[in-house]
């Protein structure tokens, strides 16, 4: 099962996000989180916040096992640039190119991951009011409720 989390418009140049992504695209997600934290580079931060928001996804959303997680591709494209001007000598104006990247990472899980057990005692029972449940059956919440028959509208035009 495919897990996605994306980032868009990170002001960061592609070319330097591009460097943290490649070192850890393949790798398991306890080492490449471990990797981007001891990373000295500024993108590995971003990136890292995005791995750890695309493991939530999966642990959340799809209900998988962290550990059996791995990055299985991890892009990053080029966002919008903004474009700012820098006074030069003699009157003239240079332009600055601020780029934005979009990253995006993809997780997999690896064949033997299993599910997390969602099944507990408390959560089986769906219904707002508390109580001991011991020697309970819950009959009383299980009543069908009976059709009501509403009366036909009466026509209200009459022929003259």
């Amino acid at each position: 099962m495919e897990v996605k989390a994306h980032s868009r418009h990170l002001r960061m140049s592609p070319r330097k996000v591009r460097l943290v992504v490649d070192a850890v695209r393949g790798m398991a997600v306890e080492p490449a989180l471990a990797q981007l934290t001891f990373m000295s580079r500024a993108a590995a931060r971003p990136v890292k916040k995005l791995l750890e928001s695309a493991i939530a996804n999966a642990e959340h959303n799809f209900k998988l096992d962290r550990e059996g997680l791995y990055i299985k591709a991890a892009l990053v494209n080029q966002g919008p640039t903004l474009k700012r001007w820098r006074p030069r000598a003699m009157g003239a104006a240079a332009p600055i190119l601020k780029r934005t990247s979009h990253v995006t990472l993809v997780l997999e899980s690896k064949t033997g991951a299993k599910k997390k057990e969602t099944a507990k005692k408390d959560e089986e029972h769906d219904h707002d009011h508390d109580h001991d449940h011991a020697g309970h059956d819950h009959s009383h919440e299980e009543k069908p409720k009976k059709a009501v028959k509403k009366p036909a509208a009466k026509k209200a035009a009459a022929k003259k």
